[in-house]
């Protein structure tokens, strides 16, 4: 059972970007100090004054701890933070990130970590020469069953790895009009479509998470069906990994009936396992007989992955994996101020980051030239 802080001196955080009108901030918000690792003491959230303010006020922040200009922000209070969580859409990541880096300010960025190859790369040389600290933020790797599969599979439950396929359908642009309103930027793609950058990162991330394999080789086909013109909104992607592994990906914004269909199927040659995010607290394992075993926290067989708050039978949710999250990104700032370096497995920083990018771009590549993608040749082309 989680018991409140652990005695532990909260770490003082600040966003830039998650107001009180992003998709994420609230949730980042409520996640970040639910376990008291964290307390949020200052904000720019917006470059709008008036919703800057709002947000402050919202959170019962001290006025003059709440800016419109992100720059002045890190100016003014870098000596009173212990990191800095980077909200802001996706394409103006890389300058943000880029800047608390360059001012010793460790960063906590939401994905996707920037919108392409070219922005990751300065990220990587900034980070570099701070020799500071980033963790990304792929929140579904925080579920507790999502967690105990992982152990499922380094323990071998499943025999050697076959395959994976693995789904993140949901419904945002295909409802009735009066219901859409997408944000501007999210109906512009560049070298990465944005729907990728929303929902195919996720995918990469759980597939590497479990399996702790790299992707070899990517085709991909792309499709448009919604009334947002100049944008990818469904994608079917099938990637090769090392040690012969398949990967099926699909993700979309015009699967009627699905919110947020993250779900999950493995298979080995001894047995296979299914996800579902919708109920997550269920991790189906399915024997070489084909008998199904279903875990839950009740009858976890890895106890110290559950984190519970109350006792099994009361669901956890989305926001207390994002929880989880945040009490790993703590213990590995921590370790980092100590030591220097990090080694949570939990804590994914750059090269994964950088990884599902490179993945993503080569991915548009092979749509549109209709054929595989080598990924240990593709950057030296780009």
């Amino acid at each position: 059972m989680i018991t409140a802080s652990q005695n532990k001196k909260p770490l003082k955080l600040g966003f830039i970007g998650g107001s009180v009108k992003s998709a994420v901030g609230h949730a980042h918000w409520v996640a970040c100090q639910l376990d008291e690792r964290w307390q949020v003491v200052s904000g720019c959230f917006s470059r709008d004054k008036e919703i800057s303010m709002a947000t402050g006020q919202a959170w019962h922040l001290p006025e003059e701890k709440v800016y419109h200009d992100w720059q002045q922000y890190i100016k003014q209070e870098k000596a009173h933070l212990d990191a800095v969580v980077v909200l802001t859409p996706t394409p103006h990541h890389q300058e943000v990130v880029c800047q608390l880096l360059e001012n010793d300010i460790a960063v906590i960025c939401e994905k996707a970590m920037a919108a392409n190859i070219e922005q990751s790369k300065k990220i990587k040389q900034a980070l570099d020469n701070s020799k500071g600290f980033l963790a990304v933020t792929f929140n579904y790797s925080g579920y507790p069953m999502v967690r105990d599969l992982r152990r499922h599979i380094e323990s071998g439950t499943l025999g050697k790895l076959k395959q994976i396929q693995i789904e993140m359908p949901s419904d945002g642009f295909i409802q009735a009009e009066d219901k859409m309103c997408p944000q501007a930027w999210r109906l512009q793609d560049g070298d990465i479509p944005t729907l990728l950058l929303d929902l195919a990162v996720h995918v990469h991330h759980l597939t590497g998470f479990i399996t702790d394999l790299k992707p070899q080789s990517i085709n991909a086909d792309f499709h448009h069906f919604s009334i947002f013109n100049d944008i990818v909104d469904d994608a079917y992607m099938w990637v090769n990994y090392e040690q012969d592994f398949r990967a099926s990906m699909w993700v979309s914004k015009t699967a009627l009936g699905h919110r947020n269909g993250l779900k999950l199927r493995i298979f080995g040659d001894q047995g296979s396992a299914e996800w579902y995010q919708e109920e997550p607290e269920r991790l189906h394992i399915y024997n070489k007989d084909s008998s199904r075993v279903t875990y839950d926290r009740g009858n976890c067989q890895y106890q110290n992955e559950i984190r519970d708050r109350f006792k099994p039978g009361h669901p956890s949710g989305f926001i207390e994996a994002f929880a989880n999250l945040y009490t790993d990104m703590a213990d590995a700032l921590e370790q980092f101020k100590a030591q220097g370096e990090y080694n949570s497995p939990y804590v994914y920083g750059w090269s994964h980051a950088h990884e599902g990018l490179a993945l993503f771009q080569a991915a548009n590549v092979a749509n549109k030239e209709r054929r595989w993608i080598d990924l240990t040749t593709f950057e030296k082309t780009e």
